[in-house]
C-alpha cells in the first residue's frame, strides 16, 4: 500500500500513542503527528471518526482507511510488513536484520545455504536511523544509513534470502540436530544453525523521571523525533561519537543543543570534537550529572543538573531530551544458561569461551569457532558480541565472516 500520509492522531501523555509512534519509527515509515491537546480540528476529526468518541491513537492511511487504538500486529498487517515465513525449517536463520544479520544473510544465500531472517523492526537495524555514515569503505561522500540499510536489504533480497519484519523472537531451544526460534505470534522456525546478530539498544540513566516521559520529551533517536522540534531547544546527554553525532544532526532542526557531558572531555573522534565544540548552536557543558526529570500535562517540563565539581544543581527546561550514554545488547531473547554471555550481557564467542570456565558442552573434540557462541551452531556477530567495536563497517565484516564460518561448521 501507500505509506505516504499517514495521520497519527494521539497526545503526549498517551501510552498507545508513543507505541503507535515507536512502532512507526522503528519501521522507517513517515507519518505526521497531530497531537489533539493542542490541535482543536484534529481533535473535532477524530470524534467525528469514532462516532462522537475521543478515542487515540486513531491512525488514518492514504486510502482514507484508519486504524483505531491498534495493536502492533494489526499495525503490521495494514503496512503489508512480512510477518510469516514461507515454510518452517531452513539451513540458516540469522535473527536480526541490521548490517552483520543483512551481510551475514546475502553472503550465506550466495554460497547455497537457505537462508530466513527474521527481525523485529525495520532492516538496518540502528545503522538505518543514523543521518550519514562517513566512514563507510567505499562511499567517498559519505551515505546516509537509510540509504546503506536498503541497499543492503535489496541485495539480500535478490540472492534469495526470505525476510520477516515485525516479528519479535521470543525464545531459542536444541533439539537433536535442530536449533529451534520460537516467535512471538506462536510460531516455530528450526535450522542447522543460527546466527544472533540482534544489536544493541541505546542504554537509560536510570534518573527518576525518565521512564515516565519516553516518547513524551524523552528520546533515543534523533533522526525519528528531532524534525518535532524543529526551532526549539533541546538537550543531549552524552559524549561519545553517538552523543555528539546526533547532536550535529538535531542542528539541522532545532534552534539550540546543550550537550550534557558527565566526563571532562568528549569521546568521539577529534574529527566530530571539533566540529561540535566549535559549533554555533552546541553549547557543551562538561562535568555535569542529569539528576532528575519532571513533567507537567503528561509532557517532559525540566531536567535537574548537578555540576560536578561544585556539587551546585540547577534547573534547565529543554523541549526535548536526547539520550546517547552508551549501549545495552539485545539479547532478552536468549537462554543464559545455554548460551554464555558477559558481565554486560554481550555474547562471548570462540576462543574467549575457553577462558571463562569449563569447556562448554559440546566442543569436547573441538575448539569452537571464532564467531561461535556457547552452543555449537549458533553463531554471533555484530554489536550484540562480546569484544565487537560497534561500528557498522565492523558489524558488516563480522556478518560476512560468519556466514564463511557457518558453511564451514555445515561442512563438519
Amino acid at each position: 500500500m501507500n505509506q505516504a500520509h499517514i495521520v497519527l492522531y494521539g497526545a503526549h501523555w498517551c501510552p498507545d500513542c508513543r507505541r503507535s509512534k515507536q512502532f512507526l519509527g522503528e519501521h522507517q515509515i513517515p507519518y505526521e503527528w497531530v497531537d489533539i491537546e493542542e490541535d482543536t480540528a484534529g481533535e473535532q476529526y477524530v470524534i467525528e471518526k469514532n462516532d462522537g468518541k475521543r478515542i487515540i491513537p486513531t491512525i488514518v492511511f492514504g486510502d482514507g482507511s484508519f486504524l483505531v487504538e491498534p495493536t502492533n500486529a494489526q499495525l503490521a498487517a495494514k503496512l503489508g510488513l512480512k510477518m510469516t515465513a514461507s515454510r518452517s525449517h531452513y539451513d540458516l536463520v540469522i535473527i536480526g536484520g541490521g548490517p552483520a544479520g543483512l551481510t551475514a544473510g546475502l553472503y550465506a544465500a550466495r554460497e547455497g545455504i537457505d537462508t530466513l531472517i527474521i527481525e523485529r523492526a525495520a532492516f538496518g537495524g540502528q545503522a538505518a536511523t543514523t543521518q550519514w555514515l562517513d566512514n563507510m569503505p567505499g562511499f567517498a561522500e559519505g551515505i546516509s544509513g537509510a540509504q546503506l540499510s536498503d541497499q543492503l536489504r535489496r541485495q539480500a533480497v535478490r540472492f534469495g534470502v526470505e525476510m520477516l519484519q515485525a516479528q519479535d523472537v521470543k525464545g531459542m531451544h536444541s533439539h537433536d540436530n535442530y536449533h529451534c526460534i520460537d516467535t512471538a505470534d506462536g510460531a516455530e522456525y528450526s535450522a542447522e544453525a543460527v546466527l544472533i546478530a540482534t544489536g544493541s539498544r541505546y542504554r537509560r540513566l536510570g534518573a527518576p523521571g525518565e521512564e515516565n516521559y519516553i516518547g513524551a520529551g524523552i528520546h533515543f533517536c534523533a533522526t525519528c523525533d528531532g524534525p518535532y522540534y524543529k526551532g526549539k531547544s533541546v538537550a543531549v546527554v552524552g559524549g561519545g561519537n553517538s552523543a555528539t553525532e546526533e547532536s550535529l544532526l538535531l542542528v539541522n532542526y532545532v534552534k539550540h543543543v546543550t550537550l550534557l557531558v558527565r566526563g571532562d572531555h568528549l569521546k568521539a573522534s577529534q574529527f566530530i570534537q571539533d566540529k561540535v565544540l566549535n559549533h554555533p548552536q552546541i553549547d557543551v557543558r562538561f562535568n555535569t550529572d542529569v539528576e532528575r526529570f519532571t513533567g507537567a500535562h503528561g509532557k517532559l517540563a525540566s531536567v535537574s543538573i548537578r555540576e560536578r565539581n561544585s556539587g551546585a544543581t540547577s534547573e534547565i527546561q529543554p523541549a526535548g531530551v536526547f539520550i546517547f550514554v552508551g549501549q545495552t545488547p539485545n539479547t532478552a531473547c536468549l537462554d543464559r544458561n545455554r548460551i554464555t554471555v558477559d558481565s554486560w550481557g554481550f555474547i562471548v564467542t570462540g576462543h574467549d569461551l575457553m577462558h571463562i570456565g569449563n569447556r562448554p558442552a559440546g566442543y569436547e573434540a573441538r575448539d569452537p569457532l571464532f564467531l561461535e557462541t556457547s552452543v555449537p551452531g549458533i553463531f554471533a556477530a555484530g554489536d550484540v558480541r562480546a569484544g565487537s567495536t560497534k561500528q557498522v563497517a565492523a558489524a558488516a565484516g563480522e556478518g560476512a565472516t560468519a556466514a564463511l564460518l557457518i558453511r564451514q561448521y555445515m561442512k563438519m
